[in-house]
């Protein structure tokens, strides 16, 4: 059932139906909530409701729900190519390429499309939410709004305030993710916000580590899980996430901290140059 009494949001709209928009446009259908999720033609709209079908699917075949309720969730979904259709939406979930040029010019037709009380978050990971609601006319009601990959299996969602974020609007999101099911932590607007500014660097001294030789992608990975406990190997890890979202991420926030620690180190920037940019291409650290 949908619990609406303390935030409000009743309608989500998702906008954009890759990988990270089609696992979120899940988890809020999953939770009984209407999505409207948005795309920019009836193939990719068609896609993403293919990825939303089969992230579902993988719950029933693993027990977590049922096939009805795969049908019912599924139903929440409406898909279209109108961006139009987020008039009536409560919040409004942007998760579409990390460009800032396109998500300011998004969210400025967003602010003419929805209501004003209607709440407007990005899913960005490491660009500047500030930033991007500085192209509105209403900053107050956008928020970040950073689920984590995989969305539907991963429970972090971080809640970024911007500088002009209404405290109202941090605390309506951070109830919403509750009630889909997710662990919000809040965090102001600064570069990284608080995982990837840990893990970011972190990461990049593993692969200079292999790069410099002598230790393999497996033996590196089995350096982390076995020692530390981690659930997946670093290497692993950039693979699953996508070399070239790793790198984009890196070199943002080289950008901002100026940390040599920060920047991709190069024989990552050349495996994305090859196209090797992990499972969703077939072959990263690892072939799949």
């Amino acid at each position: 059932m949908v619990r609406g009494v303390t935030h409000g949001i009743r309608t989500v709209g998702v906008v954009g139906l890759g990988t990270m928009g089609a696992g979120i446009a899940q988890v809020v259908a999953h939770h009984g909530y209407p999505v409207v999720a948005c795309e920019v033609s009836n193939d990719l709209v068609q896609a993403g409701l293919a990825r939303i079908g089969a992230g579902l699917g993988r719950h029933v075949e693993r027990g977590r729900m049922t096939a009805a309720e795969r049908e019912t969730a599924l139903a929440h979904v409406a898909g279209t190519t109108d961006i139009d259709a987020f008039g009536g939406c409560d919040l409004v979930i942007e998760a579409i390429v990390e460009d800032m040029d396109a998500k300011r010019q998004l969210f400025a037709r967003l602010e003419e499309i929805c209501r004003p009380d209607a709440i407007l978050a990005t899913n960005t990971s490491a660009l500047s939410v500030t930033e991007i609601a500085a192209a509105t006319s209403s900053a107050d009601r956008v928020v970040g709004m950073h689920f984590f990959n995989p969305a539907p299996v991963l429970p972090l969602v971080e809640v970024v305030v911007g500088d002009r974020t209404s405290a109202s609007v941090a605390e309506r999101v951070r109830e919403f993710a509750e009630a889909i099911g997710k662990r919000p932590v809040v965090c102001p607007d600064r570069p990284g916000f608080v995982v990837n500014r840990i893990l970011i660097p972190l990461l990049n001294d593993c692969v200079r580590l292999h790069e410099q030789g002598g230790i393999s992608a497996d033996d590196l990975d089995q350096a982390m899980t076995a020692g530390l406990n981690w659930p997946i190997g670093p290497l692993r890890l950039i693979d699953l996430i996508g070399a070239d979202v790793h790198v984009h991420a890196s070199e943002a926030l080289w950008q901002a901290y100026r940390e040599p620690r920060f920047a991709p180190p190069p024989s990552l920037v050349r495996m994305v140059e090859s196209g090797r940019l992990g499972r969703k291409a077939g072959a990263g650290f690892y072939t799949y």
